[in-house]
C-alpha cells in the first residue's frame, strides 16, 4: 500500500469514527471539502502543513495517519 493510500484511509477511518462527514471537517480544518475527499481517496499527496491542520480538527496527533491499520 502507497502511503498516500494508507494516510487516506486513516483519515477517513478518524473521520468516521468521530461521526463527522468531509464537509463538516474541511470547515473544522479550513480546507476544501473536495480535498478531504481526495486525499481520503488516494488521489492528492497531502501536505505536512494540511495534516497539520486535519490533526488539530480531529484532535489527534500527526502520526496516527500513518499507523497500519
Amino acid at each position: 500500500m502507497k502511503m498516500r493510500e494508507r494516510v487516506g484511509l486513516n483519515l477517513q477511518n478518524l473521520r468516521r469514527a468521530r461521526g463527522l462527514s468531509q464537509e463538516a471537517l474541511a470547515l473544522m480544518a479550513e480546507i476544501d471539502r473536495t480535498y478531504v475527499g481526495k486525499i481520503e481517496n488516494g488521489k492528492y499527496s497531502v501536505s505536512v502543513d494540511v495534516l497539520e491542520q486535519l490533526s488539530k480538527a480531529l484532535d489527534i496527533d500527526t502520526i496516527e495517519f500513518f499507523r497500519p491499520r
